[in-house]
């Protein structure tokens, strides 16, 4: 698969711009991914050498992404623009923006590793047992 992986707050804590530490285990899992031939696009607000620090910090600890900010490692940026393509192309994006916030990074490689979607990892980690809750719209249309 290839997974868009966000930085700040899903990565790192989120402390932009500087650098917040390390949330545990995500380095780790993401190469253990990468291991098991996952291709890994850091995807970012972060530009120029805000970004570059991102890369060197993740470079580091032993992690190269496939591609940054971009689709493919020979994306070419455009010149009224500060990356090749505002939103990458990718079969899974791990941002802590999602709804319900991000996973930890256990939860996450159960997911990737086994192509789980978070109702399935729910059913299979904790034997079905989270609560079914009746869906907004439902709620309110009753249907």
């Amino acid at each position: 698969m290839v997974i868009a992986v966000d930085f700040d707050g899903t990565i790192v804590e989120h402390k932009y711009p500087q650098i917040g530490k390390e949330i545990p285990f995500a380095i780790a899992t993401l190469k253990k991914l990468q291991a098991e031939r996952h291709l890994l696009i850091l995807w970012t607000v972060r530009e120029n050498d805000l970004l570059e620090e991102a890369v060197e910090y993740c470079r580091k600890r032993g992690l190269e992404f496939y591609a940054v900010n971009a689709n493919h490692p020979d994306e070419q940026v455009r010149s009224d623009q500060t990356s090749p393509c505002r939103k990458v192309r990718a079969d899974m994006y791990i941002d802590d923006c999602n709804v319900g916030k991000l996973p930890d990074w256990g939860a996450i490689y159960e997911m990737v590793h086994n192509r789980w979607s978070f109702e399935q990892y729910m059913d299979m980690v904790h034997g079905g047992r989270q609560q079914q809750k009746t869906s907004f719209l439902k709620r309110i249309f009753g249907k």
